[in-house]
């Protein structure tokens, strides 16, 4: 196993990389390691951990805005959040189950990531557009501020949109301050059984485009909790007081795809919790899992592609733009993603699989030689010796 340092400050983490560049020593950049079965493996002597940076550093509930370090766990965050009835907008997941352990997600690590939830779809957006600022130690061991803690700054160079999504190659995150929301006053879920997933996709897109304000738009696999085909499912949140009467009109609206049901208080918000953490996906553990985004009319033609090469299992969010796929570990059953992929002209990333499949197989698509030209010039300026996470998406 890789050497692991912990340090408990910004001065240790600009340390350990100061003593990599000059080493040329390169490192396993991660929190806790949640997600170091994502993409690439990386081939490092040591490992450079931020979860020794933890903590809330600024609250301000009635400005809706929060800072604190890195290894801070996402869970802690969100339980002090709940104290004053806020939440972070893109809802971001616990995938702890998926990858099979019980390692809890920091907030660097999901920014680093730039994972989100079912709310994706709402106004707030990704997480990377609620991130306001953030602290980092790029590969030159020089500490950066970008952006900073009001929702309003100039900042020339947007380094926070760079960072998240980034999965560490670009930099160190030591500090990430987020743009917050209220927490909705009650929620339900109308649920619609559909004969087929473009049915589904059908529903959900009708109910988007409703002025009914839907916050949650997903299609369940057939069997999920005993249902006997696939299962449309949308969520309403607002005052409760306001939520039967759109629930109702949302049923009206959806009438010609069938009856709809409803799913009401904590059933709707664990049924919730499990899409946003892609429990319904019910993956073996020895299955590979692709996350691919597409546009949600492509979706049913890519589903239909992917059933017919490996049987996959599959579990589609965000109305359809987002598809999660569990088959084979093997070499066929990823050409045959990328093969669907492309043909919908969306993109994936192999989220979950053994190393071996990791090694061998492009985790990403491929970039156009102007954007992997661009990559480059960035890495090479804020990564000249290349130390951070090599190889990690490539």
């Amino acid at each position: 196993m890789a050497d692991r340092i912990d340090p408990a400050d910004e001065a240790g983490v600009i340390e350990a990389v100061r003593q990599a560049v000059a080493k040329r020593t390169p490192l396993a950049v991660e929190g806790r390691g949640s997600k170091r079965a994502m993409l690439r493996p990386v081939q490092a002597g040591r490992t450079l951990s931020t979860g020794g940076l933890t903590g809330i550093t600024l609250y301000r509930p009635e400005e809706m805005v929060l800072s604190a370090r890195a290894g801070t766990p996402v869970a802690e965050i969100e339980a002090e959040l709940a104290r004053h009835n806020q939440v972070i907008p893109a809802e971001p997941p616990d995938l702890a189950a998926l990858f099979g352990h019980a390692i809890p997600s920091t907030i660097g690590g999901m920014v680093a990531t730039n994972l989100s939830g079912p709310r994706r779809i709402g106004p707030g957006g990704a997480l990377r557009d609620q991130l306001l600022g953030i602290r980092m130690v790029t590969g030159h061991a020089e500490l950066v501020r970008s952006g900073g803690r009001v929702h309003k700054n100039v900042t020339g160079l947007d380094l926070c949109k760079l960072l998240a999504g980034s999965h560490g190659t670009l930099g160190v995150l030591t500090e990430v301050t987020l743009k917050l929301a209220p927490r909705p006053e009650a929620g339900l879920t109308v649920a619609l059984p559909v004969p087929g997933l473009a049915q589904g996709v059908a529903a959900l897109s009708a109910g988007l485009g409703s002025p009914y304000g839907v916050s949650g738009a997903a299609l369940l696999p057939a069997g999920w909790r005993g249902s006997g085909g696939p299962l449309a499912v949308l969520r309403l949140e607002d005052f409760a007081r306001f939520l039967p009467r759109r629930a109702e009109a949302l049923r009206g609206l959806l009438s010609s795809f069938g009856a709809a049901g409803l799913i009401e208080g904590d059933e709707s918000a664990a049924l919730w919790r499990d899409l946003r953490d892609a429990a319904p996906l019910a993956a073996a553990p020895d299955q590979a899992i692709w996350r691919i985004s597409v546009r949600p009319s492509a979706a049913p033609d890519l589903c239909g592609r992917l059933d017919q090469a490996f049987e996959a299992r599959l579990l589609l969010d965000w109305g359809g733009g987002l598809v999660w796929a569990a088959g084979p570990a093997t070499a066929a059953a990823h050409q045959a993603v990328m093969a669907a992929t492309a043909a919908a002209g969306g993109v994936f990333t192999l989220f979950r699989a053994p190393d071996p499949l990791r090694v061998a197989v492009p985790v990403l698509p491929q970039e156009a030689p102007a954007l992997r030209g661009i990559a480059d010039r960035v890495k090479a300026a804020l990564d000249p010796a290349a130390v951070l996470n090599p190889g990690r998406m490539r």
